[in-house]
């Protein structure tokens, strides 16, 4: 079976050391960068060997989000407009925002799964605070309530084409201002004002979240760890009060707000002993080395089925089937609709 490592490739094609990687037993996941992609038919090439290498096969990943965050932008892949513009736009016109949302998640979705990428980790659910400069447009709204339904209909959208879907920055990046790329961020607020708002999507969506990526930031008044790291965040309130029962996969470990756990062994490992089911090292093939070799990993209760349910649903459809369908060609002309809108 594989194991909890996500873990990135050199380029647009397999090299020989990626594909020593990728066959090792603790690997169960890759995650694409705009690194590994030329042209679309390179894509499908590099994700069909990525495929083939195992069985059952790795889950290829990647962050693709919208805005500035979307690895492959040229065509035949649609550009989607940060995802604050959904919130804008919702301030205009809800219904017409819901909709928006739902064909961005589809087209997003079916568009990757055309070239055999299984995975995005999207949405975001960080709220616009105004503060974090590494979230930003990132963000859907401001109000937990807005980013809860648009989520939702992200979501949906994204089901539609066969894809699961991973909330981030659980239990929210929005208020802390340092980026955790660079930086090892804290959020000094109670629990209380953290749960009211952050936090509350998170609760209020259920089992619409497939899978859950912590943030590398730390709460002071909840636990001296980062959540990615903690078993306060990830058992006790993630798991127990909340009762998520998705997935939950660390950021990458290479970032600077991983740093506290010292080595990239001991952040593996304090991660997955929180209660990450996956854990990702990206950038760093000689940090990925590390890990593999020094972690200790047993499958856990449940991570057969959580595993499960981020693997797509049913077959995709090829870029020129996809483009001929008239679901598709619906939700294309919605997001040329809102591009309009927005003069783009």
């Amino acid at each position: 079976m594989p194991g909890p490592v996500v873990l990135d490739v050199e380029g647009p094609r397999l090299t020989a050391a990626d594909r020593d990687r990728l066959r090792h037993p603790l690997v169960g996941m890759v995650i694409l960068f705009a690194r590994n992609y030329r042209n679309p038919a390179e894509l499908a090439e590099l994700t069909a060997e990525i495929h083939a290498l195992r069985e059952p096969s790795l889950i290829i990943a990647v962050d693709h989000e919208g805005g500035r965050v979307q690895r492959f932008r040229e065509a035949p892949f649609t550009r989607i407009p940060a995802m604050a513009e959904l919130g804008r736009l919702w301030d205009e016109d809800v219904l017409l925002a819901c909709r928006t949302a739902a064909s961005a998640g589809f087209v997003m979705a079916s568009e990757l799964r055309a070239f055999g990428v299984d995975l995005t980790f999207a949405p975001v659910l960080d709220l616009a605070w105004r503060r974090s400069g590494v979230i930003g447009d990132r963000s859907l709204h401001s109000d937990a309530r807005v980013v809860t339904l648009l989520t939702s209909q992200l979501c949906h959208g994204m089901a539609l084409a066969g894809m699961a879907n991973c909330g981030k920055h659980f239990p929210g990046h929005g208020w802390a201002e340092a980026d955790s790329h660079t930086h090892e961020p804290t959020d000094e607020r109670e629990l209380g004002a953290i749960s009211a708002d952050d936090m509350a999507p998170y609760g209020w969506l259920g089992a619409t979240l497939a899978s859950v990526m912590p943030a590398h930031v730390i709460y002071p008044q909840v636990d001296r760890l980062p959540a990615g790291f903690s078993k306060r965040w990830l058992g006790d309130i993630l798991r127990s009060e909340l009762r998520f029962t998705g997935a939950i996969f660390s950021d990458d470990l290479t970032m600077e707000g991983a740093k506290i756990a010292g080595s990239v062994v001991n952040a593996g490992q304090m991660a997955i002993d929180a209660g990450c089911d996956f854990v990702l090292v990206c950038n760093s093939p000689q940090q990925a080395d590390a890990l593999l070799h020094g972690l200790r990993w047993s499958s856990s209760p449940g991570f057969e089925e959580r595993r499960a349910r981020m693997q797509p649903r049913g077959a995709a459809l090829s870029i020129d089937r996809l483009q001929a369908s008239s679901q598709y060609r619906q939700a294309v002309d919605d997001l040329a609709r809102w591009a309009a809108r927005l003069g783009c």
